[in-house]
């Protein structure tokens, strides 16, 4: 059946609607996408932006790196360049203080930090007796550290070659609590040595510290004492110091002793005792290792009755232990010993064994609680044994002298005995273990 005009517009009515509505939808999305097409656009812009910005700082910074690079290939050279010229001028101030025809004794540090007065009276102490000998002891100073005083100080004796040891690097400690100073200070004794030994190819070096002034036979006694070192490998080191040194112990400002124990303070070695320490040299407490029977072996040091340095140093890195009880009181020699004209063969290990051991036994042994007591009472040599550390703290501390052991061995002591005076006069008190006589072979 034919469909009337009505329907038919109604039918084309219908589908332009939907064209319409089609179109519009196309167009709404259409829209929707080329909006976020532009977003897109926008967030490209955006990272190609700070994509260039970053380009442009790595750029940046690429430079500094190669500038800084540059900087330090520069500064490198300047200090090898600076070093070069530091090694020459220490040289030649070396060659300045040697003289040609005389081969020197030893060459004598002083080891300073920041104490210039102390440096400056020490200094002082040592001229008026070296000035005479200055070919056979040059003098240096070596410096730990940056501190501006202690270097003009120094830098002010145009007689005395100066040396600064830097080391910017942290100290850690091994044990929570310790002073880093010990560290320090140990750091700081290696690279002197090696300087003196191995770079200036010292034969000997006595070292000294800030804090000390000498006797006026100091350096004829350490020029005698070199002979000794040369040819006794059973010596470690010889010393100017003797820890029982105050004023009461003393009497002969001739004698001297062979010890187990490393008095320090003021003390002379070789070269070849250096090589053999050098490369196991200690982080710290550097004195107390010296004093190990591992490292001092067999070998004993030699040290006079009467001191012939004196330590001033009440304040520094032990923060005056002692000081007031054991280091004030010290005598400092005031005699001058022509030591070359002595005769020390005496010192040798087996003539002083047997000298020593003569005189440790023809000592009237004392015994019992009050032997202290009696040894007050008596006019002649006497001997007090004593049981064990315990013991010998006890019968020190009455008498008054270093009550102090390290690793078994008291102050001052040769096979075990203590010797020194009774109240300034020639007669001895000889401390003893049960086993000295044995060792010296009484």
């Amino acid at each position: 059946m034919a469909r009337s005009p009505c329907d038919l517009r109604l039918l084309l009515l219908a589908a332009a609607v939907a064209f319409i509505y089609i179109q519009a939808r196309l167009f709404a999305t259409q829209s929707h996408y080329a909006d976020r097409l532009a977003e897109a656009e926008k967030s490209e812009n955006q990272c190609t932006s700070q994509l260039k910005s970053l380009i442009d700082q790595v750029s940046m910074q690429q430079e500094k790196i190669v500038a800084l690079e540059d900087m330090k290939i520069r500064q490198d050279e300047e200090r090898a360049q600076l070093k070069i010229l530091i090694q020459d001028l220490e040289k030649r101030s070396v060659q300045k203080l040697l003289n040609k025809n005389v081969v020197p004794v030893a060459a004598v540090v002083i080891m300073a930090c920041n104490r210039p007065d102390y440096l400056e009276r020490t200094v002082e102490s040592i001229l008026k007796y070296q000035t005479s000998v200055a070919s056979k002891f040059p003098l240096f100073i070596s410096q730990d550290g940056t501190n501006g005083a202690v270097k003009k100080k120094a830098l002010d004796y145009k007689q005395i070659t100066y040396m600064q040891h830097v080391n910017l690097e942290p100290v850690r400690t091994e044990r929570p609590g310790e002073l880093t100073a010990y560290y320090k200070i140990a750091n700081h004794y290696k690279w002197a040595l090696d300087e003196l030994f191995i770079k200036h190819n010292f034969a000997r070096v006595i070292i000294l510290e800030d804090d000390m002034e000498i006797a006026p036979d100091f350096f004829d006694y350490f020029e005698a004492a070199a002979k000794l070192l040369d040819n006794d490998k059973t010596i470690m080191a010889v010393s100017s110091w003797n820890d029982n040194g105050q004023k009461q112990f003393v009497n002969d400002p001739k004698a001297l002793y062979r010890s187990d124990f490393f008095p320090g303070l003021g003390w002379m070695l070789t070269k070849s005792t250096w090589l053999e320490l050098s490369p196991k040299w200690p982080k710290a407490y550097w004195d107390d290792w010296v004093r190990l029977k591992e490292i001092r072996g067999n070998r004993q040091f030699i040290r006079p009755e009467i001191c012939r340095t004196y330590n001033f140093g009440k304040h520094g890195s032990s923060l005056g232990q002692f000081f007031e009880q054991y280091l004030e009181p010290i005598k400092l020699n005031d005699v001058h010993i022509d030591w070359n004209s002595e005769d020390l063969s005496y010192l040798g290990e087996d003539k002083f064994s047997t000298k020593f051991g003569k005189e440790v036994a023809s000592a009237t042994p004392l015994h019992g609680s009050d032997a202290v007591l009696k040894a007050h009472n008596m006019a002649a040599d006497v001997r007090i044994q004593y049981d064990d550390q315990e013991d010998f703290e006890r019968i020190a501390r009455q008498f008054g002298i270093f009550e102090e052991w390290k690793d078994g061995i008291p102050r001052t002591a040769y096979k075990g005995v203590v010797v020194f005076r009774y109240k300034s006069s020639p007669r001895r008190i000889f401390l003893v273990s049960p086993d000295s006589l044995r060792q010296l072979g009484v």
